[in-house]
């Protein structure tokens, strides 16, 4: 049989996963690996866990299914996005932790920009603002923090990736330094208009530019395997940043479609075709896909916080065990009880962009407990996700009459669902195959390997496992929205 090898690089885990000649899942192996917090808003990984996770999945789906690297035809590999590694291009070693998407250290250095006045051509460049979340200004850190690095790099010793571009350059043994166009429209330093790398916003953030990588098409040639990693050569022939691959996995080809995948954040993409829309509501303009040459645009919107308030409500609060006990528990919670949390542990995404911002809880009473706590955490992602559609059709024009469909480990969660088709007023559709992000990663590599059909024939393929409808009366709906948007402003103000 002829397989495609999946790499699903995350925030928390690492995984990979075998697709079979049919695009059907046939073996995966996930690990997770440790998150470090060095100080209050940073986040750190070491970039030995992410690689050794990833090369044994890989291993592991590769023994599952009984596959050898001659089996597999390619490699498609997808990454949590703006994580930022810096290594040395003779050694490979990273010189710092990789600092990951969530990590705030940098808001001063962005508040500086922004008030010197750069954020409005830094967001007609990039598509993007000035905050922390972004690539660039976290390689900045780095080069001015790390003992030696910035004379290093000005000497072009050392070398930029995001995760992927990381993964290519380990998995081709130091051959390959090269990422996708999507991975590259979220480092702050890649102009989406003319497709290069912006001299203007690398002398910006004082990144030298012979620190980047060579930037290719979502479905191209990334060099092959060293033998000895996974028994032979196997081709690397996709990559997406994980909410592009999710957009491409969920078939959103078709100007107007949209997706949401619901991870450690939550990220809503709107397919805007071969238009940059510029956003009036402070959303990122981004690289929905690159091939042939040709970029598909998206709006898009960040939150932060999604699926890590359900790992908040285990490892902080400790009053579940696993993320499975969270729909049981907010379905016994007293309905007139009416807690409203704002997941602000990181600041708040779109279309807020508060990384000084923090988490509150409102509407505590005596008898608030573990229920009402799980209910207020589960809504909470309902609730974001209505802010950033509502900012997405006002800059698309849209009517309104929008099918969202979803992917993420928080969509097994019928509950969770239900009670965003209610909020949002707006059909949910689930699909059979909810590994969206390893899909359109394989679906890439596949495609490109010739074993996997068209655009059109991947879209004719998509198909829904249930759609959630709005139960909820449009007046009640607004209502809580409204008590939601006191809350944030509430929380905004502190």
């Amino acid at each position: 049989m002829t397989f495609i090898l999946a790499i699903d690089q995350g925030t928390t885990s690492s995984r990979a996963i075998l697709f079979d000649a049919a695009m059907k899942p046939v073996a995966s192996a996930q690990e997770e690996f440790p998150q470090h917090f060095p100080a209050s808003g940073w986040v750190e990984h070491d970039p030995a866990d992410i690689w050794t996770t990833v090369l044994s999945t890989c291993r592991a789906a590769m023994k599952k299914a009984d596959a050898t690297a001659a089996d597999i035809a390619g490699i498609g590999i997808t990454n949590q996005r703006e994580t930022t590694l810096v290594w040395d291009r003779h050694t490979g070693e990273p010189v710092h932790n990789a600092i990951v998407w969530q990590d705030r250290r940098t808001a001063d250095f962005c508040r500086g920009l922004k008030g010197h006045g750069h954020e409005a051509d830094v967001t007609a460049r990039t598509g993007l603002l000035l905050d922390p979340y972004f690539s660039g200004t976290k390689v900045n850190w780095i080069l001015d923090n790390v003992d030696g690095a910035r004379a290093r790099a000005e000497a072009g010793d050392l070398l930029f990736g995001t995760v992927d571009c990381y993964l290519i350059w380990k998995l081709t043994g130091g051959a390959v330094h090269a990422t996708d166009a999507t991975n590259a429209s979220r480092t702050l330093l890649y102009d989406i208009h003319t497709g290069d790398w912006s001299t203007e916003m690398c002398d910006l953030l004082n990144v030298p530019m012979s620190m980047l990588p060579d930037v290719r098409d979502c479905a191209a040639d990334y060099g092959t395997t060293t033998p000895g990693l996974l028994g032979g050569d196997i081709p690397i022939l996709g990559v997406a940043g994980d909410q592009q691959a999710a957009t491409i996995g969920q078939a959103c080809f078709a100007p107007g479609m949209m997706k949401s995948t619901y991870g450690t954040g939550c990220f809503a993409l709107l397919n805007t075709g071969d238009t940059a829309v510029p956003s009036r509501n402070r959303l990122l303009t981004t690289i929905a896909y690159q091939l042939d040459g040709k970029p598909t645009y998206a709006l898009e919107g960040a939150i932060f916080i999604a699926g890590a308030v359900v790992q908040w409500l285990r490892d902080g609060l400790q009053i579940i065990d696993s993320a499975a006990d969270t729909q049981p528990l907010a379905e016994t919670a007293d309905p007139g009880q009416e807690l409203i949390l704002v997941p602000a542990f990181t600041g708040l995404g779109a279309p807020y962009w508060a990384p000084d911002c923090r988490g509150a809880v409102y509407g505590l009473t005596r008898n608030s407990g573990p229920a009402e706590f799980a209910r207020a955490a589960l809504e909470s992602v309902g609730f974001q996700t209505r802010d950033l559609i509502e900012a997405m059709q006002a800059d698309w024009g849209s009517s309104g009459d929008t099918v969202l469909r979803v992917d993420g480990g928080m969509t097994a969660s019928d509950w969770t669902m239900q009670f965003l088709s209610d909020i949002l007023g707006a059909p949910v559709d689930r699909p059979e195959v909810l590994e969206s992000t390893a899909m359109g990663a394989a679906w890439l590599a596949g495609m490109c390997a010739g074993i996997y059909p068209d655009m059109d024939g991947f879209s004719n393929a998509w198909a829904l496992e249930r759609r959630f409808d709005s139960k909820l009366d449009r007046q009640t709906a607004d209502e809580r929205y409204d008590r939601w948007q006191k809350a944030v402003q509430a929380t905004l103000s502190v």
